[in-house]
């Protein structure tokens, strides 16, 4: 192979995809992606607040009313001495967004009905609110059936809340206190944007064989330099694209998210966090998700609030964030991204060879996707258990490891388990390649069928 070549071809690679309007689009509007996603959340909070709404309430049972207190969100109106019916009759009269019917009160059940009536469906927001006030009529009214005198109180006795420190300790013996969670969201973070490098550059590198291959450019560069050449000087260019933009991305983002956090001050950086960690319990409950289930996953999102508001716990994080190794979690980075970009864009490169069309690539896709798909998955849940054996061999399997070893690497990963888990990958990517290579150098002038597994097996054959 002649590398003078392949250094022509990678810069022309290299150069074409960087000048393209698409390039600089998503390389500037990126950053500004990334910084609205940490941005967004209070500004959209404060902006989509639903206000003064009026709210009838006809309340049969004559004890839940009581608890049914005006606040910004909702104006309660009492209409408890009239009929459900009138009330209804009378809704659009009133100007009332919403009413909500009260049954008497069960008292074998100790407890009552609760229906509400609207033009428009309730918001998420006003919904919660009458819940809330209904449930806290109905606790009272249960502890006081008991006739225990000082019950509640007891009750708010016993209820504890005792945070967990948690600290690690180097060979010396020293103590340093950490954040499981910042190590949690670390890991997510590293799994989501590595998969998406490779998922997004490596499909990048298909399209561009494809999109040759369709327009008969290949047949002219086939005439002057070798495919092994063209298919390695197209997934090299297009690597180089990757990092450059990665790290544009970085520098751009940060900027952004400093330069904001300069602008209106730590307040809004926290009411931003706070809202996130609770748009992550209201999206979790929604999907049936309920809290123990998510503090079992180890999502406790109180905690992760408690780590904005809390001065102990904003301690633990900055100590963690503090003794994380930037410089091993970068370098990981990189030799992952290069190695599992090198592996995956092979095979892409010779699934596009092999087809005349994007529309023709999905059936051929699939054993390339799918582990892919598997890695992502395993290191979602690395942080509960990074050294379990799903995880552990995750991260050793070639096909898995650039991901799931990279969502490891935050919480410790001893150096002979990188040396072999670097050491399969190199190797597996050294077979992968020589077998699209194989595939490649036949596929590219390949026209007029559509390509099955079986035609592969027989390109590997030929010599």
């Amino acid at each position: 192979m002649n590398f003078r070549t392949v250094n022509v071809i990678i810069s022309r690679e290299y150069l074409t995809k960087v000048r393209k309007k698409s390039f600089l689009l998503t390389t500037f509007l990126g950053p500004i992606f990334f910084a609205a996603m940490c941005i967004l959340p209070s500004v959209i909070m404060f902006m989509a607040e639903d206000k003064g709404k009026k709210v009838g309430v006809v309340d049969e049972s004559g004890i839940v009313m009581p608890y049914l207190t005006d606040s910004e969100l909702i104006d309660y109106v009492d209409f408890s001495s009239n009929t459900v019916d009138s009330v209804k009759n009378s809704y659009f009269d009133l100007g009332l967004d919403a009413l909500v019917t009260i049954s008497r009160l069960d008292t074998a059940a100790k407890t009552v009905s609760v229906a509400a009536y609207s033009q428009k469906p309730l918001s998420v927001d006003l919904k919660e609110a009458v819940g809330s006030g209904v449930n806290n009529a109905i606790e009272e009214y249960r502890l006081a059936s008991y006739d225990i005198k000082g019950l509640k109180q007891i009750l708010e006795d016993v209820k504890t809340d005792i945070p967990v420190s948690t600290y690690t300790m180097d060979d010396s013996g020293e103590e340093k206190i950490t954040s499981s969670e910042v190590y949690m969201i670390v890991s997510l973070v590293l799994s989501v944007v590595i998969y998406m490098f490779i998922a997004m550059f490596s499909a990048m590198v298909m399209q561009s064989v494809i999109e040759e291959k369709s327009t008969r450019v290949v047949e002219v560069l086939i005439s002057s330099v070798d495919s092994l050449e063209l298919m390695f000087g197209k997934i090299i260019g297009v690597a180089a694209v990757a990092l450059t933009q990665f790290f544009l991305w970085i520098v751009l983002t940060a900027a952004l998210v400093l330069g904001f956090g300069s602008f209106v001050g730590m307040e809004a950086v926290t009411a931003s966090a706070t809202v996130q960690t609770d748009q992550m319990t209201r999206m979790a409950e929604g999907l049936g998700v309920d809290s123990r289930t998510m503090d079992a996953a180890g999502m406790n999102t109180d905690m992760l609030a408690e780590a904005v508001s809390s001065d102990s716990e904003l301690s633990a994080v900055l100590s963690t964030l503090a003794s994380l190794n930037y410089t091993e979690i970068l370098l990981g980075f990189i030799v992952y991204f290069i190695l599992g970009y090198l592996l995956y864009a092979s095979l892409f490169a010779a699934i596009g060879s092999a087809v005349e069309n994007e529309a023709d690539t999905q059936q051929l896709q699939m054993p390339v996707t799918v582990p892919l798909l598997l890695a992502f998955f395993i290191a979602f849940y690395a942080f509960k258990a990074p050294d379990s054996q799903v995880v552990f061999w995750g991260s050793m399997i070639p096909f898995t490891s650039p991901i799931v070893m990279l969502a490891r690497i935050p919480f410790g990963v001893p150096f002979w388990e990188l040396a072999l888990s670097v050491g399969l990958l190199l190797v597996t990517f050294v077979v992968m390649a020589y077998i699209s290579a194989k595939i490649y150098r036949i596929g590219i002038l390949m026209y007029g069928k559509k390509t099955t597994f079986r035609d592969l097996y027989k390109w590997l054959k030929q010599k």
